[in-house]
């Protein structure tokens, strides 16, 4: 008995020492180590670290960018002043995801306006270039999907109140250009305002966060990001209406099209007869006369 109470002290002794305590700690960082090691090997192997994408972006940047934009994105003027391509400087990711993902960027030639064009970069190229021009300086951010769609969780009144709000404010902000209902129209100085009809939920979110071409930018500001959303959800509602008529004319309704009826079919129908008649009455004339 008093040399198993002595074999316990000992043991316990040893225990409590320091050098045990260490052992102890480092048999734990192991195995917590090859645990995380075990379940989350693909991610760790898989996801790129912030440096390793702004390096492979700015690798992108070089190759087809940096001819208007300059090798640092500061911009490259011309001669006579104006400018081949802006400063990319605090544009942010998002403009970047805008302009790239949307195929207006890289443009084909200079021009009064970017129009939206096959888009020859991948996603994950467009991710990168974003994170590299965001490095540049602050800008807007990608937007995430709950940004720029409304919660699932929404009653259908209170969906139709967003849809409603966004409509108002859409109206108010944008139907000048865009057309109440989104379809676009042409701006002055060669420019465009683009359907808005078949874009993407997140572009039209980016489009107001960032402001591209003629457009002007939107900020938290003077949108809340839940306006923003409530205009693209707006937008995206137009799309379930019916088109009442065969021929939309910027979906200005049946009144519209009797108007273009009356205007040029029967206009035209009135300068047809009134052409042959001019022509009836010449050939004529030149039959009595020959006689």
């Amino acid at each position: 008995m008093r040399f198993l109470n002595r074999t316990a002290g000992q043991i316990s002794r040893h225990r409590r020492s320091t050098a045990a305590g260490l052992v102890v700690l480092l048999l734990g960082l192991l195995t917590m180590g090859g645990l995380a090691t075990l379940i989350s090997p693909s991610q760790a192997k898989n996801t790129p670290s912030d440096t390793e994408q702004v390096a492979k972006g700015r690798e992108l940047f070089l190759v087809g960018c940096s001819f208007c934009h300059g090798q640092n994105g500061e911009g490259v003027p011309t001669v006579n002043g104006k400018q081949l391509g802006p400063s990319l400087v605090g544009v942010g990711a998002a403009a970047v995801d805008f302009q790239v993902g949307t195929g207006r960027m890289p443009m084909a030639q200079p021009g009064a306006q970017a129009p939206a064009k096959r888009v020859v970069y991948t996603q994950e190229e467009i991710d990168a270039l974003a994170a590299y021009v965001a490095s540049l300086g602050p800008g807007p951010a990608v937007p995430d999907e709950t940004e720029y769609t409304l919660p699932t969780d929404l009653t259908d009144s209170e969906r139709q109140e967003a849809i409603t709000r966004g409509g108002e404010i859409f109206l108010s902000n944008c139907s000048a250009c865009h057309n109440f209902e989104g379809s676009g129209g042409a701006m002055p100085q060669g420019g465009e305002a683009p359907s808005l009809r078949n874009t993407e939920a997140k572009y039209i979110y980016e489009a107001m966060l960032t402001g591209p071409s003629n457009m002007p930018s939107f900020s938290n500001g003077n949108l809340t990001p839940e306006e923003k959303r409530d205009v693209v959800a707006y937008l995206k509602s137009i799309g379930n209406n019916p088109g009442y008529g065969g021929f939309q004319l910027g979906g200005l309704g049946p009144v519209s099209e009797g108007m273009f009826a009356w205007v040029v079919g029967i206009g035209g129908a009135i300068a047809f007869a009134v052409w042959i008649a001019a022509h009836t009455t010449r050939s004529s004339k030149k039959k009595k006369v020959s006689a």
